[in-house]
Order: C-alpha cells, then sequence, then structure tokens
C-alpha cells in the first residue's frame, strides 16, 4: 500500500464500530457501479498481485488437496 493509503487506514481504524461499519458499507456499495471491463481488469490485477506473492514466497500456499477437503468439510 501507499503511505497515504496506509495512513488513511490508520485514520479509519481509529473511528467507532458503527462509524467503521458504515463507511464500510459504501465502499461496498461504490464497487457495485464497476463496469464489467474494470471488474475483470481489477481481478487480474489481483491474481498477479498474488502470483507473485506466491513466486516470492511459495510456502504461502496450501495444496489444492488440503483445500478442497477443508471446503469439503465445512459444507457437511
Amino acid at each position: 500500500m501507499s503511505a497515504k493509503l496506509d495512513q488513511l487506514e490508520e485514520e479509519v481504524l481509529k473511528l467507532d464500530p458503527r462509524s467503521r461499519a458504515e463507511l464500510a458499507e459504501k465502499l461496498l456499495r461504490s464497487l457495485d457501479t464497476l463496469s464489467d471491463a474494470e471488474n475483470a481488469r481489477l481481478w487480474a490485477e489481483e491474481a498477479q498481485r498474488r502470483d507473485a506473492e506466491m513466486d516470492r514466497d511459495p510456502t504461502l500456499g496450501r495444496p489444492v488437496e488440503e483445500v478442497f477437503r477443508d471446503a469439503r468439510s465445512r459444507l457437511s
């Protein structure tokens, strides 16, 4: 994150829970107005970020079998 975003996050986290919840709702609602192209671009950026993160530290990942086993157990 940028220094400005870090500073903003720090300030927002000082808000009372109700104010943080209201802000979170507004922020989430603002994402509904994104175009399909913008959503696709953002998801592609996120995928690239996660891929780079895994390249830097492969120990962050989990075997797919483990992920599916955990998912299945939660659905049971």
